[in-house]
Protein backbone atom coordinates (compact mmCIF):
# COMPACT_ATOMS: atom_id res chain seq x y z
CA UNK A 1 0.00 0.00 0.00
CA UNK A 2 2.88 2.39 0.72
CA UNK A 3 4.07 1.48 -3.03
CA UNK A 4 0.31 3.45 -3.72
CA UNK A 5 0.75 6.05 -1.78
CA UNK A 6 4.12 7.35 -3.29
CA UNK A 7 3.16 6.85 -6.52
CA UNK A 8 -0.15 8.97 -5.96
CA UNK A 9 2.51 11.94 -4.36
CA UNK A 10 4.61 11.40 -7.41
CA UNK A 11 1.83 11.68 -9.98
CA UNK A 12 0.62 15.05 -8.15
CA UNK A 13 3.61 16.61 -8.67
CA UNK A 14 4.57 15.24 -11.96
CA UNK A 15 0.42 16.83 -13.00
CA UNK A 16 0.73 20.29 -11.33
CA UNK A 17 4.59 20.37 -12.85
CA UNK A 18 2.66 19.40 -16.54
CA UNK A 19 0.19 22.48 -16.25
CA UNK A 20 2.95 24.48 -15.18
CA UNK A 21 4.93 22.35 -18.04
CA UNK A 22 2.31 24.04 -20.48
CA UNK A 23 1.62 27.12 -19.35
CA UNK A 24 5.43 28.23 -19.63
CA UNK A 25 6.11 26.31 -23.08
CA UNK A 26 3.27 28.12 -25.45
CA UNK A 27 4.09 31.67 -23.36
CA UNK A 28 6.12 33.03 -25.84
CA UNK A 29 6.19 30.10 -28.31
CA UNK A 30 4.27 31.68 -31.28
CA UNK A 31 5.75 33.63 -34.41
CA UNK A 32 7.18 36.98 -32.81
CA UNK A 33 7.22 35.83 -29.30
CA UNK A 34 3.57 35.80 -29.07
CA UNK A 35 1.64 32.71 -26.77
CA UNK A 36 1.51 29.60 -28.96
CA UNK A 37 -2.01 28.95 -30.18
CA UNK A 38 -1.91 26.04 -31.92
CA UNK A 39 -3.01 22.20 -30.50
CA UNK A 40 -0.31 20.26 -28.48
CA UNK A 41 -0.27 16.91 -26.48
CA UNK A 42 1.15 19.66 -23.80
CA UNK A 43 -2.32 20.76 -23.05
CA UNK A 44 -3.34 17.22 -21.72
CA UNK A 45 -0.07 16.21 -20.08
CA UNK A 46 -1.49 17.21 -16.59
CA UNK A 47 -4.55 15.95 -16.83
CA UNK A 48 -3.40 12.37 -17.88
CA UNK A 49 -0.70 12.62 -14.98
CA UNK A 50 -3.38 13.87 -12.57
CA UNK A 51 -6.61 11.18 -13.74
CA UNK A 52 -4.48 8.27 -14.43
CA UNK A 53 -1.82 8.62 -12.34
CA UNK A 54 -3.36 10.53 -8.83
CA UNK A 55 -6.74 9.47 -9.09
CA UNK A 56 -6.09 5.91 -10.62
CA UNK A 57 -3.68 4.98 -7.28
CA UNK A 58 -5.88 6.35 -5.18
CA UNK A 59 -9.01 4.61 -6.30
CA UNK A 60 -6.47 1.11 -6.46
CA UNK A 61 -5.58 2.01 -2.80
CA UNK A 62 -8.81 1.94 -1.95
CA UNK A 63 -9.86 -1.18 -3.37
CA UNK A 64 -6.62 -2.71 -1.77
CA UNK A 65 -7.98 -1.44 1.83
CA UNK A 66 -10.91 -3.70 1.10
CA UNK A 67 -9.96 -6.48 -0.36
CA UNK A 68 -6.19 -6.85 0.31
CA UNK A 69 -4.99 -7.15 -3.63
CA UNK A 70 -0.98 -6.07 -3.03
CA UNK A 71 -0.64 -9.76 -1.12
CA UNK A 72 -1.13 -11.56 -4.82
CA UNK A 73 1.91 -11.63 -7.32
CA UNK A 74 -0.43 -10.41 -9.89
CA UNK A 75 -1.19 -7.08 -8.33
CA UNK A 76 2.63 -6.55 -8.15
CA UNK A 77 3.15 -7.29 -12.25
CA UNK A 78 0.01 -4.78 -12.52
CA UNK A 79 1.39 -1.73 -10.21
CA UNK A 80 4.94 -1.86 -12.29
CA UNK A 81 3.64 -2.48 -15.42
CA UNK A 82 0.74 0.56 -15.13
CA UNK A 83 3.60 2.93 -13.88
CA UNK A 84 5.58 1.63 -16.50
CA UNK A 85 3.01 2.31 -19.52
CA UNK A 86 2.13 5.87 -18.04
CA UNK A 87 5.67 7.05 -18.01
CA UNK A 88 6.01 5.73 -21.58
CA UNK A 89 3.00 7.53 -22.90
CA UNK A 90 3.09 10.81 -21.05
CA UNK A 91 6.96 10.82 -22.30
CA UNK A 92 5.87 10.59 -25.62
CA UNK A 93 2.88 13.47 -24.79
CA UNK A 94 5.58 15.18 -24.03
CA UNK A 95 7.91 15.18 -26.88
CA UNK A 96 5.21 15.17 -29.46
CA UNK A 97 3.78 18.28 -27.67
CA UNK A 98 6.57 19.95 -27.82
CA UNK A 99 7.45 19.36 -31.67
CA UNK A 100 4.13 20.47 -32.28
CA UNK A 101 4.75 23.67 -30.89
CA UNK A 102 8.49 23.98 -32.71
CA UNK A 103 7.42 22.88 -36.21
CA UNK A 104 3.52 23.38 -36.17
CA UNK A 105 3.29 23.18 -40.07
CA UNK A 106 4.19 19.24 -39.05
CA UNK A 107 0.30 17.75 -38.89
CA UNK A 108 1.66 14.21 -38.87
CA UNK A 109 3.35 12.45 -35.96
CA UNK A 110 6.49 10.40 -37.46
CA UNK A 111 5.46 6.63 -37.29
CA UNK A 112 8.67 5.82 -34.85
CA UNK A 113 6.72 8.35 -31.98
CA UNK A 114 3.30 6.80 -33.08
CA UNK A 115 4.55 3.17 -32.12
CA UNK A 116 6.28 4.20 -28.84
CA UNK A 117 3.34 6.11 -27.90
CA UNK A 118 1.06 3.20 -28.69
CA UNK A 119 3.58 0.90 -26.84
CA UNK A 120 2.81 2.74 -23.68
CA UNK A 121 -1.19 2.35 -24.01
CA UNK A 122 -0.83 -1.13 -24.44
CA UNK A 123 1.36 -1.40 -21.40
CA UNK A 124 -1.66 0.48 -19.76
CA UNK A 125 -4.34 -2.49 -21.54
CA UNK A 126 -2.17 -4.89 -20.10
CA UNK A 127 -1.42 -3.46 -16.75
CA UNK A 128 -5.49 -3.31 -16.60
CA UNK A 129 -6.11 -6.81 -17.40
CA UNK A 130 -3.46 -7.48 -14.56
CA UNK A 131 -5.69 -5.22 -12.16
CA UNK A 132 -8.99 -6.81 -12.80
CA UNK A 133 -7.50 -10.54 -12.81
CA UNK A 134 -6.01 -9.64 -9.46
CA UNK A 135 -9.66 -7.86 -8.12
CA UNK A 136 -11.83 -10.22 -9.51
CA UNK A 137 -11.10 -13.46 -6.83
CA UNK A 138 -11.02 -10.80 -4.15
CA UNK A 139 -14.23 -9.72 -4.98
CA UNK A 140 -16.05 -13.21 -5.89
CA UNK A 141 -14.77 -15.34 -3.15
CA UNK A 142 -17.26 -15.59 -0.35
CA UNK A 143 -15.40 -14.08 2.43
CA UNK A 144 -15.69 -10.18 3.95
CA UNK A 145 -13.23 -7.28 2.80
CA UNK A 146 -10.64 -6.85 4.80
CA UNK A 147 -11.77 -3.71 6.27
CA UNK A 148 -14.89 -5.59 7.14
CA UNK A 149 -12.85 -8.51 9.06
CA UNK A 150 -10.58 -5.74 11.11
CA UNK A 151 -13.98 -3.87 12.48
CA UNK A 152 -15.83 -7.10 13.43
Amino acid sequence: MKKLVIAAMVYTALGLAGGLLFREATKSAGPNGEAFTGHTELAVVHTHLLVLGLLVMLIVLALDKLFALSGSKVFGWFFWVYNAGLVVTVTMMVIIGFRQIDKPELVDTPAALAGIAGLGHILLTAALVLFFVSLYPAVTKGEKPAVAREIG
